[in-house]
């Protein structure tokens, strides 16, 4: 990659949901003074923003969307779908030259016979022909290419297939800087987000890509903090997004001091972005660096595989209060203090490195930070290493909330995905539902109990008679909180390739008050 100060190279990833507005009528007579009673009804709009996954000419990026089935079914013409974007924003006042038959150029390089497959349809960068197109809830659709100037894709959906509707792009880079598995799931627009794992250091290159999915511009500043606090960083001041564009920013292009482990701050002076960080090392791989869950007293940061050579963990005390956490391991069986790493004293302002080893020692786990009584609050990622000497792979897990109804990650495959469940407190019951595949099959769900304190580590259903890729739901039953994620492994050439997503909640119903009347008056 070029380091550059505002590179122009690749765009993030942007989930915008949009829910409508119920009209009541207020109420009268002795309920006036009554508040409403509280429903949940589905969302009826999503759209999202998925980034050009790289600019290496030796990868390969699937893009797979879904939706999970629904209650009422898919109405007639219902569509979500993906469209290329324009392209990233310039920031240098120059005109973009027009791109050679831009409306007939491929994203993909497939050959004429992957392309009339039933799905993974040739995907165009005419901006009017989606390049996927979601049609029914249930059933994933994908698309690939091996092109190093792919778009970037902005998307939408209404109706039935709007709750919970989701994609990822996941990108097989075989050589060179950011060698690896790198995989991301789209994520909502927000005005700040928090990134502990970022880093400027030499041979390292992390890019942040800043997306405004709005019609207005956005500003945003890029604030970074190392072990001794905030980093100068003028040029990362004031930074304009404009309208429906993304903004791409290299990390060691802000300061002159290179930071082996830093704590990125985006946040919107006006307007709303998404963000995600594209980590690459010259000797470890890449992958994207996911924002933080909100700051907490505490963090659950679940599933660290078995086989990890390496953890990494990198925290941040965003408020004016330092933090204090004890740490622990929730394995299997239980959970334990790691030894010399008890406890964690993380004072404000300031990123806090500890080194954790081969922590699970065989055995896979998640990591949970628990604040004491009148703590300040953390934001919080682990960097993940598995193999050694130069078979080295890596990649994150940043703190994650928890599963309140549903949660669901795009694009598994068979005998690849390993699916991570951690109850950091009371026994749960969780139910996970393996959906059809992208080439047919039919939806598989099994049930399991989460013992308090543990985590529970499994491979996913597989859809019957299921070929193609395949979306993993889960859902909460009963119990206490549940935090997941899910591992993608796909090793090459003795390269153990993986990339972790977490699984928040999908946000696919919202609370809406229950409009009550009193009709007495009608009576006489």
């Amino acid at each position: 990659m070029n380091r550059t100060t505002l590179s122009l190279f690749a765009t993030t990833a942007v989930l915008a949901v949009v829910t409508g507005v119920a009209a009541l009528n207020p109420p009268s007579g002795d309920h006036a003074g009554a508040p409403p009673r509280a429903g949940r009804m589905p969302v009826q709009r999503s759209a999202l923003l998925c980034p050009a996954p790289t600019s290496s000419d030796v990868a390969s990026t699937t893009y797979t969307a879904f939706t999970p089935p629904g209650k009422g079914g898919a109405a007639a013409g219902a569509t979500a779908d993906l469209l290329p974007v324009a392209g990233p924003a310039r920031t240098d006042g120059k005109k973009d030259e027009p791109k050679k038959d831009a409306s007939k150029t491929d994203v993909s390089k497939d050959s004429a016979k992957d392309d009339k497959k039933k799905d993974g349809k040739k995907a165009e960068t005419d901006p009017g022909k989606p390049v996927l197109s979601l049609k029914e809830p249930g059933k994933p659709v994908t698309a690939t290419t091996e092109r190093s100037d792919a778009p970037a894709l902005l998307g939408s959906a209404a109706g039935p297939l709007a709750p919970g509707w989701t994609a990822q792009q996941t990108t097989t880079v075989a050589a060179g800087g950011g060698r690896g598995l790198h995989g991301l799931t789209c994520a909502p627009p927000d005005t700040s987000f928090w990134f502990p794992g970022a880093s400027t250091a030499k041979g390292r290159q992390d890019y942040v890509h800043v997306s405004n999915p709005d019609n207005s511009a956005a500003v945003v500043d890029l604030e970074l903090y190392g072990p001794d606090g905030r980093i100068k960083a003028p040029s990362g001041e004031g930074v304009t997004v404009p309208p429906r564009s993304t903004v791409p920013v290299l990390l060691s292009s802000l300061t002159d001091a290179p930071t082996e482990n830093l704590t990125l701050h985006v946040a919107a002076r006006s307007g709303r972005v998404g963000a995600a960080v594209q980590a690459s090392d010259d000797k470890t791989g890449g992958d994207w660096l996911a924002p933080s869950a909100d700051a907490a007293a505490g963090a659950v940061l679940p599933g660290i595989p078995a086989d990890a050579t390496s953890v990494r963990l990198v925290a941040f005390a965003p408020g004016t209060d330092d933090a204090d956490v004890t740490l622990r391991l929730a394995g299997p069986s239980g959970s334990i203090s790691p030894a010399g790493h008890e406890s964690l004293h993380v004072k404000s302002g300031m990123t806090t490195v500890v080194d954790l080893g081969d922590l699970t020692k065989g055995e896979a786990g998640s990591l949970l930070l628990t604040g004491a009584r009148g703590s300040g609050a953390v934001v919080a990622a682990l960097r993940v290493t598995r193999g050694k000497d130069d078979k080295q792979e890596t990649a994150f897990i940043p703190a994650t909330p928890a599963i309140e109804g549903r949660g669901t990650v795009a694009d598994n495959r068979p005998k690849a995905s390993t699916l991570s469940l951690v109850a950091p407190g009371k026994e749960a019951q969780v139910k996970v539902t393996a959906s059809a595949g992208s080439e047919g099959g039919t939806p598989v769900s099994k049930t399991y109990t989460v013992k308090a304190g543990t985590t529970l580590t499994v491979e996913p259903p597989q859809p019957a008679d299921g070929k193609g890729v395949f979306a993993v739901t889960v859902e909460k039953v009963s119990g206490g909180p549940v935090h997941a994620s899910r591992m993608l492994a796909l090793p090459k050439d003795g390269v153990p390739m993986f990339t972790i997503q977490p699984i928040p909640d999908d946000r696919s119903s919202v609370a809406v008050p229950k409009a009550e009347q009193d009709l007495s008056m009608l009576n006489g």
